[in-house]
């Protein structure tokens, strides 16, 4: 159960402020908060949870245990350089309302993003990829939700990017302390 809460609460606060979160709170803003456009979001997140606990799981099967410390403070370190990744917004062009095409680009937006590393990282670590997939799927769904719900409020608001900033540095040390300890340079 553990594999669950942290893959809940890390991909919560590592989707925050995220492009998949903001992409949502455009697409509520253009088209409105409808029921489906939520459904969509909740599909992306578990669709990108399975596929990175999945992922972690099938890496962690290959690698020896000394092997997984190193695979999952990678994870970590990429995790939080994505969230201090900066990235542009282009205007959105969606004349159909497609949902196959919303989910698409919100997978599309989540696939690489840094919750799902911590997923990834979460499933290696604790050798429960299908905990890690539903806590993380839960987890991106709130987030997701709670973008749907404040369209407006988030969308020229500074103080999630400054959020995501400190979460990411955060991801980073912690990443490179687990990397330098399970190469056995520090204690």
């Amino acid at each position: 159960m553990p594999s669950f809460f942290l893959a809940l609460l890390a991909t919560a606060l590592a989707a925050f402020g995220g492009r998949d979160q903001l992409l949502l709170v455009r697409l509520a803003e253009r088209h409105g908060q409808s029921g489906a456009l939520l459904a969509i979001a909740w599909l992306a997140s578990a669709i990108t949870a399975a596929f990175a606990a999945w992922a972690g799981f099938a890496l962690a099967a290959l690698l020896p245990p000394a092997a997984k410390s190193m695979l999952a403070a990678i994870a970590l370190v990429l995790a939080g350089a994505e969230m201090a990744a900066p990235w542009r917004w282009r205007r959105m062009e969606e004349p159909t309302r497609s949902t196959a095409a919303t989910l698409i680009v919100l997978v599309a937006a989540q696939l690489g993003d840094g919750a799902r590393f911590l997923i990834l990282a979460i499933a290696v670590a604790t050798g429960n990829p299908v905990l890690a997939a539903l806590g993380g799927a839960v987890g991106g769904g709130a987030a997701l939700t709670l973008g749907w719900m404040q369209a407006g409020a988030l969308a020229g608001a500074g103080w999630p990017r400054a959020l995501r900033l400190g979460i990411g540095a955060a991801l980073f040390l912690t990443g490179l302390v687990i990397g330098l300890s399970a190469r056995g340079i520090i204690g």
